[in-house]
């Protein structure tokens, strides 16, 4: 499957990016993982220089993930990770090898984090990312925090 790949900054988000990008992250996060939605819409789409990579396969959204800009540390962040049921399979180490790329560009030489559920440690590990601290609960599921060094 040939996706098509695009990295929109939040203010130029359409409406229709806005939707299916909720709705996705609606049917993977809520839906099938049971996060609460109240958790998962986090008021983080739409501040500062919030980035937004979408795989399209033409008009549905089967990837997605959210670049965060460095925060206080130092580190960027790519958080709301997902793929589509029907598309994963090798489509997750490509919109990871997207968001790191995009990150390295948007912020250079900056350490990028995020909070992976610990079943992906290894996945995030091939592209990179070593685990800091401890396993954590969040919405319910085993998390630990990971950083990849700049390069």
């Amino acid at each position: 499957m040939q996706l098509t790949w695009q990295l929109v900054h939040h203010r130029g988000l359409t409406a229709r990016q806005t939707y299916d990008m909720l709705h996705l992250r609606g049917v993977v996060f809520v839906d099938e993982q049971h996060v609460s939605a109240a958790l998962e819409i986090d008021g983080r789409d739409l501040e500062g220089e919030t980035h937004h990579l979408f795989g399209w396969d033409g008009a549905d959204l089967l990837a997605y993930a959210r670049l965060l800009e460095p925060d206080e540390h130092g580190a960027s962040h790519v958080g709301r990770v997902v793929v589509a049921t029907d598309a994963r399979g090798g489509t997750g180490t490509e919109l990871v090898r997207r968001a790191v790329a995009a990150c390295e560009k948007l912020w250079p030489a900056t350490p990028i984090m995020l909070g992976a559920q610990d079943h992906l440690r290894g996945f995030y590990g091939r592209h990179g990312f070593q685990p800091v601290g401890d396993i954590y609960e969040e919405a319910g599921i085993p998390h630990i925090d990971m950083v990849r060094k700049p390069a």
